[in-house]
């Protein structure tokens, strides 16, 4: 036996005879799962697997016996994600999912296969600093199939240097359309996060091609949008951005609007807060300093990463933990607002499922006719992708 199966034998052993092993994970004899040993029996847990879980009861560890399906062992799926297009968004998303302990496995898929050579290696080279082990490897589009979400982030900013997200519509449109098929025919049945610009069509698109049940595809959207909002209010009251409520709504895009009647500082509306000039905002400055946030990032490295990568991996966290937070994103729309049809930056409760629930607000009649306007933007760009696509 090797060192390791003789550790895992004195393990089950030592469990049989009423040790007090309080919790112990275990990797052994298989790349694929994870034991969990505690206390003698296998205490009620629950288990990501597919957009699902699964609820274990009390269950003893067995005879002590070794091996793969020795004992009553509890087996975990790994948390597998996907990365398609690993330039600097996509390359950051996954050290994100490293480094935040978000997945176990990631797959990494690019055209240019030099490029993910070369980021599989880094990666790796990097995993001994990260909080759990976690393998990163290369994959074509079919390895992509066993994939619990895939994080679509393909595409060319240099192509938005005119200041509209709007100008990789064409190169991003042909891109998903030619490589969604390919996932989808291989087996997956997974969900998607979308980054890819313009991030509502995109979205949008993708759930067209994959035909996956409604929610298991959703965008970054607004999600980065109101951060940037968030900054912004934090740095002028002096609060800490986890002391307020506020997002952006909309497109992720120029027509994306700030709903003030919604901003509230622990359930106090902001307008009964105005008596203290810190909150007096100049609304119109805020909302375009939030718009043009990403701008200013790549005037001076012509890309923009952090901000955007952590953003799809939080998304890809609060699927694979079932958190349900409310998150601003890009979600499908069916009847909230009055909007059906489209992907919009909207808050939404962000489960197993993906979007589970789009949160509608009371807004304010200007702050609606905004929104719909904006929807009106996303609805042109949609058919202009379709004309691009023959469709």
């Amino acid at each position: 036996m090797t060192e390791e199966s003789d550790l895992f034998c004195m393990l089950l052993s030592a469990c049989r005879q009423g040790e007090n092993i309080s919790l112990m994970v275990f990797s052994y004899c298989s790349e694929d799962l994870k034991y969990v040993i505690i206390r003698n029996k296998l205490l009620r847990t629950s288990l990501f697997s597919r957009g699902k879980r699964s609820s274990f009861s009390d269950s003893s560890v067995g005879d002590g016996s070794c091996g793969r399906n020795g004992g009553s062992i509890m087996a975990i799926k790994k948390r597998m994600v996907g990365i398609v297009g690993v330039g600097h968004v996509g390359a950051h998303v996954a050290f994100n999912l490293g480094m935040m302990g978000i997945a176990d496995e990631v797959l990494l898929c690019d055209l240019k296969e030099s490029k993910v050579t070369s980021e599989v290696q880094d990666l790796n080279d990097a995993v001994m600093y990260m909080p759990n082990h976690v393998v990163y490897k290369a994959s074509d589009y079919a390895g992509l199939k066993n994939c619990d979400v895939i994080v679509n982030a393909v595409g060319d900013i240099t192509l938005c240097a005119s200041g509209s997200r709007d100008g990789e519509l064409e190169n991003s449109v042909k891109q998903v359309a030619d490589y969604v098929p390919k996932v989808m025919a291989a087996g997956f049945h997974g969900l998607f996060v979308s980054i890819t610009n313009p991030c509502d069509v995109v979205a949008n698109l993708i759930a067209r091609k994959s035909g996956l049940p409604k929610g298991h595809v959703m965008g970054t959207g607004t999600l980065l949008d109101s951060s940037r909002l968030i900054h912004a209010i934090s740095e002028q009251t002096g609060l800490d951005s986890r002391g307020f409520t506020a997002f952006m709504l909309g497109e992720h895009g120029n027509s994306q609007i700030v709903p003030w009647s919604q901003i509230a500082f622990y359930g106090k509306p902001l307008s009964e807060m105005e008596s203290d000039p810190k909150f007096r905002f100049d609304k119109e400055e805020v909302q375009e300093r939030t718009i043009k946030g990403g701008w200013v990032t790549y005037s001076g490295k012509q890309c923009t990463e952090y901000g955007i990568a952590s953003a799809g991996a939080t998304l890809v966290r609060t699927i694979l933990h079932d958190e349900k937070r409310i998150l601003p994103c890009s979600a499908p729309l069916d009847g909230e607002y009055g909007e059906s049809g489209i992907f919009c930056g909207v808050p939404a409760v962000i489960g197993a499922n993906g979007v589970e629930k789009v949160i509608e607000y009371n807004l304010t009649e200007e702050e609606l006719a905004r929104f719909k306007a904006c929807c009106a933007t996303i609805r042109a760009n949609i058919a202009k992708g379709d004309a691009i696509l023959g469709e």
